[in-house]
């Protein structure tokens, strides 16, 4: 995730155990900056990463993120290397003044610090025409990047692994085996009832596509790996910056590509927007297996995750409504669950 600042987020997150005094004594010792304000910022769906906006002494604002467990360089080193080779729509970190390290340690988390800018995420506003172009232009710089081999060595490539697939397997299992007494999860294992025919043909055809696809030498390129609508940000100059590149991937494009009129979030499911993006990408020979196994394998991702986070804890108060309500959207029409069955029905007519 770049520096930037958001005015909403469709979770919100604690506080992490960790004193504000402590933070800025850290990054005055890294990065030789006098802080005279931070302000944590309840925003962003990951539970083991914390943001916050400092100011320094000179007004100068930062945007820094806090990451416990395990940490992939490649995360930073790649958007660095990015913006030093010219790519004009990210947000690259800065280096500490001690070493000229990309990120600094404060036990138990990683530290990270970014520029900050000012603006407004996609959930918030629908792209213009011209950054749905600068948005196809952007991607278009990214999978021609040629990566040095030290770099390249760094990055995860795709397995199609079947982890996501294995877990949602699972929680009808696990919601049969134990009592629910919160409300919000037992709400959760009705509609897992309810879709249970639906979910299993999701499960069952990104298996199918994806035993295919291990087998079948697509050409991979530099993937963000979740170009959905929360991960764009439009400063207040109108300029696109794609942000949050913790998921950086070697795969086919198409992992990238699925986001493009695939409905995530309940949006992008316009057709004059794909169209729109084409014309900043260019003329592309989509791969309609992979591009179907991606937007069924990201509809099961979500499944996992919010089944984990709900069925796993009763915490999160009214952020735990508002994932429910995610959850259900998906199978409303023109969203991700009809978008998949369309890419579907599409690779079945060639």
């Amino acid at each position: 995730m770049g520096g930037y600042e958001e005015k909403e987020s469709t979770r919100m997150l604690e506080p992490p155990d960790v004193q504000d005094a402590q933070i800025i004594a850290c990054l005055e010792a890294a990065y030789g900056l006098s802080i005279t304000e931070i302000a944590f910022l309840p925003l962003g769906a990951d539970v083991d990463t914390a943001v916050y906006r400092v100011v320094a002494d000179d007004t100068t604002q930062y945007f820094l993120k806090l990451r416990r467990g395990l940490f992939p360089e490649v995360t930073v080193t790649i958007p660095h290397w990015l913006a030093e080779a010219g790519m004009q729509h990210l947000i690259a970190p800065l280096a500490t003044q001690t070493t000229g390290a990309l990120w600094t340690q404060l036990a138990p988390f990683t530290v990270i610090l970014y520029p900050f800018v000012t603006g407004r995420s996609g959930w918030e506003v629908e792209l213009s025409q011209h950054q749905w172009i600068e948005l196809g232009v952007g991607l278009q710089a990214l999978y021609t990047s040629v990566v040095p081999s030290e770099l390249m060595r760094t990055i995860p490539h795709e397995t199609y692994t079947p982890v996501w697939r294995d877990r949602v397997k699972a929680f009808p299992r696990q919601v049969a085996d134990h009592g629910i007494d919160d409300p919000v999860a037992a709400h959760l294992a009705r509609l897992l009832q309810v879709k249970h025919a639906t979910i299993h043909h999701l499960v069952a055809r990104a298996e199918q596509l994806a035993s295919l696809l291990v087998h079948r030498p697509l050409e991979r390129c530099l993937c963000h790996g979740d170009i959905h609508v929360g991960n764009i940000l439009i400063d207040t100059t109108n300029r696109l910056y794609l942000v949050d590149w913790d998921t950086l991937v070697m795969a086919p494009k198409e992992r990238d590509l699925m986001f493009i009129g695939g409905g995530v979030g309940g949006m992008w499911n316009r057709d004059h927007e794909v169209g729109w993006f084409y014309q900043g990408y260019g003329q592309a020979k989509i791969n309609l297996t992979a591009l179907t196994y991606y937007r069924y394998e990201r509809i099961v991702q979500d499944i996992a995750v919010t089944c984990e986070q709900l069925l796993g804890t009763s915490e999160g108060g009214d952020d735990r409504v508002a994932l429910l309500g995610q959850f259900a959207s998906q199978f409303e029409p023109n969203n991700v669950v009809d978008i998949a069955y369309a890419t579907d029905q599409r690779l079945h007519a060639e």
